[in-house]
């Protein structure tokens, strides 16, 4: 027969255990990847949580030990132990009974081991040195060491190893003299076009030239001629009127 328990409710139940003093403790801050300081992100021992005989628990005992582990998997995000702890809650109670004496330490085991492999991922040397060193030791103790305090205590010797970065003094902008009005040697000076009108003549129209020369007396003949032909015509005009009047 299988039971089904809402995940919720699971997370609720989990809330009302008291916690141990242990974990109600502050711990002191360390420093993540960027050796930057942070508030350290601590994994907790679940065998701390089975406080009640898993032979003789009750369904209720049985449901409530899942969520509280449940939770932590959640805090903590260990891989794949929250999706199995789930699976067993859809399944029967005896699955989860089973799963809750010997495969819930199994698949804890195998978080915790990521976990740690984890942090070598760009780390320095006494980082994955230290990591190292405890993957081969392959114990939860070792493991938990590891993630709450090896791995601070590596990556704290890291990062004093590393320059400190000093600020470069930037050089001070200079202003840059304005181009000189003066046109320098290598400047060609272009000579500014004198006007082509010049000076009207006395006397004249348009600014031409003065009229000399062979000009001047082809204009005196014409002239001259003008006024004999103006005379001649006076004449005859005289001549015709006093005929009339006659």
């Amino acid at each position: 027969m299988r039971w089904k328990f809402p995940a919720g409710a699971l997370i609720a139940l989990a809330f009302l255990v008291p916690a141990a003093p242990a974990m109600a403790q502050a711990n002191a801050p360390g420093l993540d990847a960027a050796c930057q300081t942070v508030e350290r992100k601590v994994y907790k021992d679940i065998r701390e949580l089975v406080t009640i005989d898993l032979d003789t628990a009750t369904d209720e005992q049985l449901q409530l030990l899942a969520a509280q582990i449940l939770h932590r998997a959640n805090v903590e995000k260990l891989p794949g132990l929250s999706k199995a702890i789930q699976e067993r809650l859809r399944g029967t109670r005896e699955e989860l009974r089973a799963y809750l004496k010997t495969g819930v330490l199994e698949d804890w085991l195998t978080a915790l081991r990521i976990s740690v492999g984890q942090t070598m991922t760009g780390a320095g040397p006494n980082v994955k040195a230290a990591a190292q060193d405890v993957l081969d030791e392959q114990a939860v103790d070792a493991y938990l060491a590891y993630l709450n305090e090896g791995l601070y205590a590596a990556r704290a010797e890291d990062c004093k190893s590393q320059p400190t970065a000093t600020p470069t003094s930037r050089p001070t902008a200079t202003p840059t003299a304005s181009p000189s009005a003066t046109p320098s040697a290598t400047t060609t000076v272009v000579p500014t076009p004198a006007s082509s009108t010049t000076p009207a003549a006395a006397g004249g129209e348009g600014g031409g030239l003065p009229v000399t020369g062979a000009q001047t007396a082809t204009v005196a003949g014409i002239g001259g001629a003008l006024l004999l032909i103006g005379g001649a015509v006076y004449v005859l005009g005289r001549r015709r009127r006093a005929r009339f009047v006659a």
